[in-house]
């Protein structure tokens, strides 16, 4: 408990930095999300209560700063990030609606590039110079290729040549449905159908560093005393591969915390080019549209996501291994 209690309040430091951040960095930049929605709007017709309230909604104003951002964090702590300046929405309700498709998607292609990169990695750590050896240099090239540049080959060739899955967007829409959004079979499929290629691409472009991390880990631990002296007391071979899987997955725990950024980030361009609903595309769409509420709030949520998985992760290693707990 010591050790994960001095983690949580590294976390918590961390976090405090990311919403300071997040507030001082836009506001050191020409213009304001204030300044921007009053260029949109016939600013005559305002009477003064109204532009003090919105000078409390968008911040700036005569509000000096400081001031601004004591109303930020208390704004934070209430849930309040802010309204939208493109859309007049709140930005909760934004993040609301697009939060769900990326950590579909996200979630399930990190997921499935780390189980079977691990297996994979295994099973080539095991029998090594084999045939899964030689899937290796496949992977490093996806894992090389840019993700907007494997999300395009993967369109081209799959979805517009091959026509084997759609080329854009999260569902059928407009004058192409054949679907009604709901919890019924046809529309998860159609929504799985979707997401095929974006999780793809993410899934074909991280599953390299898990294939090379867990081979080279099994490599190692293979030749370890106890894998060695487990082997000599006539162990199946299953359970001696296992007692080394279990000990050489330890490193893949912590570096599967610190890939989640790097598939975050990969995501939001993979989400761009197929135009997916999500927090990629939402921010691309807010950046053309100088939304600064809505920027700020998705770079929070991500940066959120990042430490929590971290932390999810120090917790699993802590369980998994009793020397971190006995160095804490």
């Amino acid at each position: 408990m010591r050790a994960l209690l001095r983690r949580l309040w590294f976390y918590l430091v961390a976090a405090f930095a990311a919403i300071t951040l997040n507030f001082f960095i836009p506001r050191m930049v020409p213009g304001s999300a204030l300044q921007n929605f009053l260029a949109k709007m016939n600013t005559a017709s305002l009477t003064p209560s109204q532009l003090q309230a919105l000078e409390a909604q968008y911040g700036g104003g005569h509000q000096g700063l400081v001031a601004q951002y004591l109303t930020y964090l208390g704004n934070l702590f209430h849930g309040n990030l802010g309204m939208s300046t493109s859309l007049s929405t709140p930005v909760s309700t934004v993040l609301g609606n697009d939060l769900p498709w990326t950590i579909g998607l996200v979630g399930s292609a990190t997921v499935i590039a780390f189980l079977v990169g691990t297996l994979i990695g295994v099973l080539a750590g095991w029998r090594r110079s084999g045939l899964l050896d030689s899937l290796l240099p496949a992977a490093t090239f996806f894992q090389a290729v840019p993700y907007f540049i494997l999300a395009s080959l993967l369109m081209l060739t799959l979805g517009f040549y091959g026509g084997m899955f759609p080329t854009g967007g999260a569902y059928d829409t407009g004058r192409f449905a054949t679907v009604t959004p709901g919890w019924n079979g046809p529309f998860i499929a159609n929504v799985i159908d979707h997401a095929a290629l974006p999780a793809a691409t993410v899934a074909l472009a991280s599953i390299a560093g898990w294939i090379i991390g867990m081979r080279n880990m099994m490599i190692t631990t293979m030749d370890e005393d106890y894998v060695l002296v487990a082997a000599a007391k006539g162990l199946p071979r299953w359970r001696v591969v296992g007692v080394a899987a279990r000990n050489a997955l330890l490193p893949s725990i912590s570096n599967f915390a610190l890939s989640i950024s790097l598939v975050v980030t990969g995501s939001i361009v993979t989400e761009i080019v197929f135009n997916y609903a999500g927090v990629g595309r939402e921010i691309f769409n807010a950046a053309q549209a100088a939304d600064y509420p809505v920027m700020q709030g998705i770079l929070l949520v991500v940066t959120f996501t990042v430490l929590g998985a971290n932390l999810l992760a120090d917790i699993v290693y802590v369980a998994l291994d009793p020397r971190a707990r006995k160095v804490a």
